[in-house]
């Protein structure tokens, strides 16, 4: 007898993508995405939302906090168990979207890392990518708040010596780098957790299998990706550089876990990027969810796959934040 191999997405997921009109990518000018970014970013933030993305933790206190650096304000959204007392650890969180998308959306994970760690979480609302606006912008908006949470980690009420970052998609894009980042800073790093993470943004990034396979799955396309592709990385500029799987040393990184769910175009992206690491000497665990599309940890209201997911990052840190 053989396992089943499931090669689609939840029901739900499919309905969804059947039922919503996705712009013309290719042919998108800028005040079009602007106008696209905010109506969805506004569906995200909603009420009605949380049945897909998920109902945070009542345990846990949330609000916005803006942190103010020399040549620019980055907003940031805060997690902390209500009932929490004392220095906690600190996990640096990134959204996915890419060119699109918001802390809120991830409410429901982050709240309960809050919760159940117990934790910090701090969710970088960083720039998205826009003519003009290259990834590396993004980048250095999560290695900046990284670096002011931690110098300034009193008034946060975290323990500087227990610090991990997380990211989604575009996001785990961001956390990975910033890991990198971390080590050449020689700063103290616990854990990276990088959920369904683009890896490869050069001339490579479509020749893997799972981008054919998976090129018109409902929450990720190749379209989009070759769109986001075009805007992170401008004409001219090193896509290396954004680029995780292709950094020159991933060695004497903090220890990954991997989140990969199976049907997305960029599976075999961490997939990759999982074994480089190992071949560095970097621990890395990777997990898979057969059935799962992109972007699944943050829709657990129609994909199942999500509570196993967060379990598993809440196993993981728990771990490895330890005191």
């Amino acid at each position: 007898m053989t396992d089943t191999v499931i090669t689609r997405p939840p029901l739900g997921i499919r309905l969804m993508g059947s039922l919503r009109k996705e712009p013309d990518w290719t042919a998108m000018p800028p005040a079009a995405l602007d106008a696209f970014r905010a109506s969805e970013n506004r569906k995200r933030s909603s009420a009605l939302a949380r049945l897909i993305t998920g109902f945070p933790d009542r345990g846990a206190d949330i609000a916005w906090r803006n942190l103010e650096l020399p040549d620019r304000r980055i907003r940031v959204r805060v997690y902390r168990a209500a009932s929490a007392q004392g220095e906690l650890p600190l996990v640096l969180h990134v959204h996915g979207g890419g060119f699109v998308g918001t802390a809120v959306q991830c409410d429901w994970i982050n709240s309960y890392l809050a919760t159940r760690l117990p934790a910090v979480v701090v969710s970088v609302e960083h720039r998205l990518v826009a003519a003009g606006t290259p990834l590396s912008a993004a980048v250095d908006d999560g290695w900046d708040t990284l670096r002011h949470v931690v110098q300034d980690a009193a008034s946060w009420g975290i323990d500087p010596a227990r610090v991990a970052v997380f990211g989604e998609s575009a996001g785990a894009t961001i956390a990975a780098l910033t890991a990198i980042r971390v080590r050449n800073a020689s700063l103290p790093l616990r854990a990276q957790v990088l959920v369904n993470p683009c890896t490869d943004l050069t001339s490579t990034a479509f020749d893997y299998p799972s981008m054919r396979e998976h090129a018109t799955s409902p929450t990720l396309t190749v379209t989009q990706m070759e769109f986001f592709r075009r805007l992170a990385v401008p004409d001219g500029s090193d896509a290396r550089a954004v680029s995780p799987l292709y950094a020159d040393d991933l060695s004497d990184l903090a220890p990954a876990l991997v989140v990969v769910p199976a049907v997305d175009p960029v599976a075999d992206q961490g997939r990759a990027y999982a074994t480089r690491l190992r071949a560095a000497g970097t621990p890395a665990d990777l997990t898979e969810h057969p059935g799962a599309p992109h972007a699944f940890l943050s829709m657990p209201g129609i994909v199942r796959q999500a509570r196993a997911a967060r379990e598993e990052v809440i196993g993981f840190l728990r771990e490895r934040l330890a005191a």
